[in-house]
């Protein structure tokens, strides 16, 4: 099993006939991706390298199939590209736009809620999401994921960066240990899907033993992670969260990593964390070391 996505996830791409549409799409499709559409208002009836382009999510959807959708366009476009898709019954939303005005993401999941409770959006502003050796949406490099085995034990990754995502994944690579999916949630304010949604699928998915999760300062997301893993999650965990030298009332990076008020510190969420009986690595490195030698006792 894997997380939100599998083999049989058939994906369209909003903004393939664009630069970056084009270029991850087609990375995606060539890791073994089902990339069965793409949409851009205009250019329907056009095919990027053999996908064919439709005017519209809706007539894509139509002809494909298509159950989830890769939202490659700009910030302007991006919240109705959205809206669009879930409207047209997608029921899974990869948005790596980054710089959508944080007033335009707080409408947009709303909308979702109200109008639309079946579809999940993951971002804005994300790497995307990779169920290695199955499926790959969004910008990360496949060939850095180490599939899972079937009889694992198998780690399951969740992260507000998105290089931190890589790392972790990495990490994990290079000392063998398989990965059943790893979600990138992305570093915005509003983010679609948060820790606590990812934690619930990994604790409920029998293909994840352990899991890994990286935060980073600002914001209560990771504290809010803490207490619902403290009351529902059983399987172990490390964890990292970036920023620990950041000056208080500096961005740092993502919009919603800025420390404020004397919230959102690291420190307050490693102890947030680590109360909550998760390992926390003082680097990267350190939480890929963790992870392995839970792995080994597994």
């Amino acid at each position: 099993m894997a997380v939100f996505v599998d083999a049989d996830t058939k994906v369209l791409v909003q903004g393939l006939t664009g630069g970056q549409g084009k270029f991850h799409g087609l990375r995606n499709r060539d890791y073994g991706t089902q990339i069965v559409a793409g949409v851009t208002p205009g250019k329907g009836g056009q095919d990027v390298e053999g996908v064919p382009v439709f005017d519209t999510v809706a007539e894509a959807v139509a002809a494909t199939g298509a159950d989830a959708s890769f939202v490659a366009v700009p910030p302007r476009a991006a919240p109705a590209a959205i809206l669009e898709a879930a409207a047209a019954g997608v029921g899974f939303l990869v948005c790596i736009t980054e710089g959508i005005p944080a007033q335009d993401e707080a409408l947009v999941f709303n909308t979702l809620l109200r109008r639309h409770p079946g579809t999940r959006l993951l971002g804005p502003n994300c790497p995307g999401i990779i169920s290695p050796g199955k499926c790959n949406i969004g910008i990360t490099a496949g060939e850095i994921a180490q599939p899972p085995t079937v009889d694992g034990p198998n780690v399951g990754i969740v992260s507000r960066s998105g290089t931190l995502t890589y790392q972790a994944l990495y990490e994990l690579k290079q000392v063998g240990i398989g990965v059943s999916t790893c979600v990138g949630i992305g570093g915005d304010p509003v983010p679609g899907t948060s820790f606590v949604d990812c934690l619930a699928e990994f604790e409920a998915d029998p293909e994840t033993h352990a899991i890994m999760m990286i935060g980073e300062i600002g914001g209560s997301a990771e504290e809010e992670a803490a207490a619902f893993i403290s009351e529902h999650v059983s399987k172990p965990m490390s964890a990292y969260i970036a920023g620990v030298t950041a000056p208080a009332g500096k961005k740092m990076g993502h919009a919603g990593a800025i420390v404020s008020g004397g919230k959102g510190t690291a420190q307050g969420k490693m102890d947030a964390l680590a109360a909550a009986g998760v390992q926390v690595g003082l680097n990267p490195t350190e939480a890929g070391e963790r992870m392995a030698v839970i792995v080994s006792r597994l």
